[in-house]
């Protein structure tokens, strides 16, 4: 039994790299497709995402079906903040000066959803999550340096991205708890971003190489890619034992970044990505240790 439970673990870890691999090599394409409209490359990001899924959903038996009206409303706040987020989130890819730099600015989510899940669920953060969230927050501002100059705008971007991240994740709990299927939100949201951004496409549509396109569509692949691990891992494992490791797409963006794009990452981004990995690795060792107790306490 505590050998399988293992196995499902190291499977667990093992998808949720692979997601965090995914989401590197997404930044990667995005950033390499050049100067183009942040919304064009939005559009082929979910594009490929909402094709790919369809046609898995085509084949199941429930095919299309939302769970309860219920679900609607947050469907539609998950995609809309959501899609925010990677509005920003890619605007950031294309301004700042690494990807590894949107990368952690993006792993913020996880943090900002402990403070919308205050709101949004009711669940009172404990102590050392809130100082948790304190030192995550103290790593973000060495990540952007703020200064009085429009230069911080993309890490600005960055930091909103993340926050709206946590938000849609937030929302993704909420659906869950109502008994939604994964796969029929992640179409949701890639249906609607990829209609909302079409209007905005067809308006400042740049036209591009092959190479362009190319790589617009490796993001959506990449993108999709991430989503089905992400599912896949949280089969194997609960949240609170792997989630840690999807932080190492942080190293995977820096060592894509420095190898495809030849970007190194400033010195105090540097510390900064130390802080957030820190608080993350913080929040993750105290989870289990909460989740010991409580075992033990129902023994």
């Amino acid at each position: 039994m505590i050998q399988k439970a293992a196995q499902k673990r190291g499977l667990g870890v093992l998808f949720i790299l692979g997601a965090a691999l995914s989401f590197a090599l997404m930044n990667l394409f995005v950033n390499a497709a050049g100067e183009l409209p942040v919304m064009q490359k939005v559009f082929f990001r979910n594009l490929v995402a909402a094709f790919i899924v369809f046609i898995l959903l085509l084949f199941q038996k429930e095919k299309f079906r939302i769970h309860d009206r219920s679900c609607i409303l947050w469907l539609l706040l998950r995609s809309l903040i959501g899609f925010l987020g990677v509005v920003l989130n890619f605007y950031a890819i294309d301004h700042l000066g690494s990807i590894s730099d949107a990368s952690i600015l993006n792993k913020l989510s996880p943090f900002f959803a402990i403070l919308f899940s205050a709101f949004l669920l009711r669940e009172k953060p404990t102590i050392p999550e809130i100082i948790f969230v304190l030192i995550a927050f103290a790593g973000a501002v060495c990540v952007i340096n703020p200064s009085f100059s429009l230069e911080v705008l993309p890490a600005a971007a960055g930091f909103l991205g993340g926050a709206c991240a946590g938000f849609a994740y937030t929302c993704v709990r909420v659906l869950a708890m109502k008994g939604e299927r994964g796969m029929m939100t992640v179409f949701f949201f890639s249906a609607f971003s990829t209609l909302v951004s079409l209007p905005f496409f067809i308006a400042f549509y740049t036209p591009m190489s092959a190479m362009q396109l190319t790589f617009l569509l490796l993001s959506g692949v990449a993108a999709a890619g991430g989503q089905f691990c992400i599912t896949a891992a949280y089969r194997f494992a609960p949240a609170k034992e792997i989630a840690v490791f999807d932080y190492a797409q942080v190293l995977f963006a820096a060592l894509l970044g420095y190898f495809f794009l030849q970007q190194v990452p400033k010195v105090l981004s540097i510390i900064g990505y130390a802080i957030i990995l820190i608080a993350a690795f913080g929040r993750w060792g105290y989870n289990l240790y909460l989740s010991k107790k409580q075992k033990t306490a129902v023994s």
